[in-house]
């Protein structure tokens, strides 16, 4: 049975990278409007731990130095190093960027399907996110724009952006999306995002806030939503226009 599932899961995978390459992959994944501006790559077939850009301590207080270095450099660390070990179980898959590969949670084969979901999600997620921390950024004309013809007023989006994560059970992510051209709030469990395919809301995601108890407990335990009211102080605006562009 086992050969027979191998087998199956060949046929998937080479069918599978056959598709992408016949098919534009922005009209593939038609939700998006643009491809998104943040890419991840391998390095000779291994994914890697990203860099920061600044200290622990940079985002303090808001966010402690020490949940900042246990987050990255262990719960980071352990998705990268459970998505490295799927992909050495199916080699052909390194050459599909990840980005791709979370388009298509439901074509991979069942042999890394859910790894790729869970811990491809979870790197994904995560050097996503640090790109949206830095203190003492204002959000552009164009991001102001955006948020008022799609929530009304900065106000209301922030207040609806801490009431999706105040109300999200157990853990997950808090996200905006933009729906070609409208902006919109979403959530994901565990380390789904908008990109998969299996996503009820699919987009493009422009910001993103990490809701699991790891990423605040130290700091706030059980109180969710102080640390989402702190997210404004150390929210990279910069990096929000670059992402909504």
């Amino acid at each position: 049975m086992k050969k027979v599932n191998n087998r199956r899961d060949f046929i998937k995978t080479t069918a599978l990278l056959s598709g992408m390459a016949l098919v534009d992959p922005i009209q593939t994944f038609a939700f998006s409007p643009k491809p998104t501006m943040f890419e991840i790559k391998a390095v000779n077939g291994k994914y890697e731990l990203p860099a920061l850009g600044y200290a622990y301590n940079a985002l303090e207080p808001f966010i402690d130095a020490k949940t900042m270095e246990i987050h990255h450099t262990k719960h980071h660390q352990a998705y990268i190093n459970k998505l490295n070990e799927a992909l050495e179980k199916e080699p052909q898959l390194k050459q599909i960027p990840l980005e791709a590969l979370l388009k298509m949670i439901q074509s991979l084969p069942d042999s890394v399907k859910n790894t790729i979901r869970n811990h491809g999600g979870g790197y994904y997620n995560h050097s996503f996110f640090w790109t949206l921390l830095k203190t003492n950024t204002k959000p552009s004309a164009a991001v102001e724009l955006a948020i008022q013809n799609s929530f009304g007023s900065m106000e209301q989006f922030k207040k609806d952006f801490e009431k999706a994560g105040s109300g999200l059970f157990g853990s997950g992510w808090v996200w905006v999306i933009n729906q070609m051209g409208t902006l919109k709030i979403v959530t994901t469990a565990n380390q789904d995002n908008p990109l998969m395919d299996i996503a009820e809301h699919k987009g493009k995601p422009v910001l993103a806030l990490d809701v699991w108890e790891h990423a605040y407990y130290l700091k706030y335990q059980n109180k969710r939503a102080d640390y989402l009211t702190a997210f404004w102080n150390v929210l990279n605006w910069d990096q929000v226009a670059q992402n909504l562009g």
